[in-house]
């Protein structure tokens, strides 16, 4: 067990943690747990409830022992199974290859922020207050809300799949968690100017990055749709690139000359993805050539907040904001970018020539001009 579980020296197999945020009488709240092998001598941990819920070391002990008879008598409920979250994350793993396209996203948060904390634990000791705590403890380090957020979904996703596979029953504790307040959407976005210094330093260093951020910048595809477009997802003649979705096609986007010139580049050196890595493999990462130019460019100098910040996403984002500022229609955004929802291009709206105030002032003209009615269709 993790070195947080203390034992308590009166009475055998059983032992507390305290906690972080909770406090009875001015001192640490603590939750007592038992430690006992049921009837196929297997180890089993189970929680018995919180100090400050009227539990003491007394009663853990009690239950240890009432659980001890049930498993010499073969009574001990099947249903009080010893799966832990690392017993879960084991199968999860596996099937991350087939279920997700990028399998090594969840892989590297259960390995930094839910390993340590959640590997050893029964589902059934994965209360709220055991994720509140959690949650605190990641923002505390200083993790931004949304990996925080990402981490949280993983542990709900987890111990789901725990449940449809039939290896535990109870109610999801993720259900009751508030999940962390995002306010990390970018606000900026590239002038012409920035931009075109931005693309030329990167064909100082990098032919295909250069390229990449050129089909960004004038498409809006994200990094990870670039990352996974094949030649067969190009119509030439139609000038149009078929972005994969799940199940199939998810929408198309269509090329400028520009875009055209950087793909037919692209065409001399890679076979079956348009980017591809050193060893012709589909690109797990965009390139350190992109961070690099930015830092030449100086375009995050002196900046601290990281929705200021410049990173490869800065280019989609640049994209919309260009056409925003261009008076494209919100709804026509919404498609080019494939957001599921017109909220999520709304953000965009603030960009927008502000046509309703010119809206308004014809309503105006129409009677105090010439005092005739604005033109309406005949009474039938």
């Amino acid at each position: 067990m993790a070195s947080k579980y203390h034992r308590v020296q009166r009475f055998t197999g059983v032992y507390y943690y305290e906690s972080q945020d909770k406090k009875i009488r001015g001192k640490p709240d603590c939750c007592y747990m038992i430690r006992y092998q049921d009837q196929y001598n297997r180890q089993r941990w189970e929680k018995v409830g919180w100090k400050s819920e009227g539990y003491s070391a007394q009663f853990a002990s009690n239950v240890r022992n009432e659980r001890i008879q049930q498993a010499r008598h073969g009574t001990l409920p099947e249903n009080r199974r010893n799966v832990t979250f690392g017993d879960i994350w084991q199968r999860y793993d596996k099937w991350l290859e087939s279920g997700r396209s990028r399998p090594y996203d969840d892989r590297q948060r259960y390995r930094d922020y839910l390993k340590r904390r959640l590997e050893h634990l029964p589902l059934d000791n994965i209360s709220p207050l055991e994720l509140e705590e959690l949650k605190s403890q990641l923002l505390q380090s200083g993790l931004a809300p949304a990996t925080v957020k990402h981490c949280l979904v993983i542990v709900r996703q987890v111990i789901n799949k725990a449940i449809a596979w039939g290896l535990w029953q109870g109610e999801n504790p993720v259900k009751k968690i508030k999940m962390p307040q995002l306010s990390n959407a970018r606000e900026r976005f590239l002038s012409r100017e920035e931009a075109r210094r931005l693309i030329s330093e990167l064909g100082k260093r990098s032919k295909q990055t250069q390229r990449l951020a050129i089909v960004s910048l004038e498409t809006g595809l994200r990094a990870g749709e670039l990352r996974s477009m094949r030649w067969q997802d190009i119509d030439w003649d139609s000038e149009i690139i078929y972005v994969r979705g799940k199940g199939g096609y998810d929408r198309q986007v269509y090329m400028t000359n520009e875009v055209m010139s950087a793909l037919r580049e692209q065409w001399q050196i890679t076979s079956t993805y348009v980017f591809e890595s050193r060893h012709g493999q589909k690109t797990q990462d965009t390139s350190r050539a992109f961070s690099r130019a930015v830092e030449a460019c100086g375009l995050n100098n002196g900046v601290d907040d990281r929705r200021q910040i410049v990173s490869f996403h800065t280019l989609r984002h640049t994209f919309a904001s260009w056409l925003a500022l261009n008076g494209t229609p919100l709804l026509t955004i919404k498609e080019l970018l494939g957001h599921k929802s017109l909220n999520m291009t709304m953000r965009y709206a603030h960009l927008c020539p502000d046509h309703k105030r010119e809206a308004v002032r014809q309503v105006s003209g129409l009677w105090s001009s010439s005092g005739d009615d604005p033109k309406s269709p005949p009474d039938p």
